[in-house]
């Protein structure tokens, strides 16, 4: 147009977030963003130095990595498929039980987990890998989005470059509240928890080296009325005890003591007796952050649910079912990205054993529903859609058809037929009034 100089110049659609720039600013656009947490520390002391945190991330990412995966797209499932045989052998020195195994364990103890798909753009990855957490940097662009990511292996370093949003790295996180990068993870909310039951179990052993009870006093008293003891008597005392009397070797051994010597115990004080009930309390605070019921790691006092079975189902529910659906729908994503096709991949609900009931429960409901199509029926249970010519043969024989003649029986026709009666083809009473009409 002629005035189309007058026209002011319309601002280009932008698909980023008004806020990046100034994520950027505060992180620093092109630094590495660095954790605000020591992920080693936190393993160490929550996962490899706690039965309880070592339990419930064992139990958790075994359990998860277990359940059986489907590839589907919009129009039908795959039984065979390159993504299906990379995930089933996803590198020579793992299985797809030892990858997602790590990868959920990884996730649960950091709350980032990291996968490097490694092939060419715009095939199937020939090769999946986890990498560890605490080794991995995110570096933030301008825009506060990640460019780059540098995994750290001693004085190495090898950056992930992110090109045109290709990026061989799929990084899923949990949510966190004040980072804009990293993930939250249960280790970091049980933190004092864990330091309370490290203490207490430091302080049974201690009791342990003390051959299990308390501490005593060894009270002199001289013939003569003395009450100190020489320099060389206290020596070769305290030798003694510390040789024949202390350790949990020599728990029971009676005690000799000279004249003079008088063995006083001391009986175990109100905190001594609380003190194994802090450490069940301490231990039900870490399971609770995982999200696992204190029944299924054998800890005592919680009575939450009915029985054992229950408690599982709630764990299934409530924990291992949520995580795997958010870790499979991102890494979904990233292969479909990778490959150029719509796929969806996602767990089969079906093979579920925790789950089994409720899913004949549930598929039986749906089957039952006469008002719904057999396309509702298969989006409900989560089916890809019919083709063309199997939904119509569905239709067809889940609607029948409806007509005002009544139907004959061959054999009543056959009948009345051997009998010389007039048989009526309109189903509305005697032929000749048929006719009449």
């Amino acid at each position: 147009m002629v005035f189309d100089f007058l026209k002011r110049g319309e601002m280009p659609e932008t698909k980023a977030s008004a806020t990046g720039p100034v994520v950027a600013a505060v992180s620093g656009a092109g630094r590495v963003a660095w954790s605000p947490r020591d992920t080693v520390t936190l393993t160490r002391v929550g996962f490899v130095g706690n039965p309880v945190g070592f339990r419930a991330v064992k139990l958790i990412s075994e359990a998860a990595s277990a359940l059986p995966l489907i590839l589907q797209n919009r129009e039908m499932r795959f039984e065979d498929h390159p993504l299906l045989r990379v995930i089933s052998r996803p590198n020579p020195a793992q299985g797809r039980a030892e990858l997602f195994e790590a990868l959920y364990a990884q996730f649960l103890l950091s709350g980032n987990g990291y996968l490097e798909a490694v092939g060419a753009w715009g095939q199937a990855p020939v090769e999946l890998h986890v990498l560890r957490s605490d080794r991995m940097n995110l570096v933030p662009g301008a825009d506060g989005w990640p460019v780059a990511y540098d995994y750290a292996v001693g004085g190495r370093k090898h950056r992930f470059e992110i090109v045109e949003g290709r990026s061989p790295i799929c990084h899923i996180k949990a949510f966190h509240p004040s980072d804009d990068h990293y993930g939250l993870s249960p280790i970091q909310a049980a933190a004092t928890a864990i330091d309370v039951h490290n203490a207490a179990s430091r302080w049974s052993k201690s009791l342990l080296d003390n051959a299990a009870r308390p501490s005593g006093a060894i009270v002199y008293k001289g013939a003569d009325g003395q009450a100190a003891m020489s320099a060389d008597q206290y020596d070769r005392l305290l030798s003694e005890m510390e040789s024949h009397h202390q350790g949990a070797r020599n728990a029971g051994r009676p005690m000799l003591l000279e004249g003079g010597l008088d063995w006083k115990p001391m009986g175990f004080s109100p905190s001594d007796m609380e003190f194994q009930k802090t450490k069940e309390a301490a231990g039900r605070e870490i399971a609770l952050a995982f999200g696992v019921p204190p029944m299924l790691l054998g800890i005592p006092g919680d009575m939450t649910y009915a029985n054992y079975q229950e408690a599982n189902r709630a764990f299934y529910r409530l924990t291992v079912l949520p995580m795997v659906a958010k870790v499979t729908a991102a890494i979904g994503h990233r292969l479909s990205e990778m490959t150029g096709e719509v796929l969806e991949l996602k767990l089969d609900l079906d093979q579920v054993p925790a789950l089994a009931a409720e899913r004949d429960a549930q598929w039986n409901r749906i089957a039952g529903a006469d008002f719904l199509t057999e396309e509702e029926k298969r989006a409900m249970l989560g089916l890809p859609p019919l083709s063309p010519p199997e939904a119509s043969a569905a239709t067809q024989a889940v609607k029948q058809p409806v007509t005002a003649r009544a139907h004959v029986e061959p054999r009543a026709e056959e009948e009345a037929e051997e009998v010389g009666e007039p048989v009526s083809t309109d189903g509305f009473g005697d032929p000749e009034q048929a006719e009449g009409n």
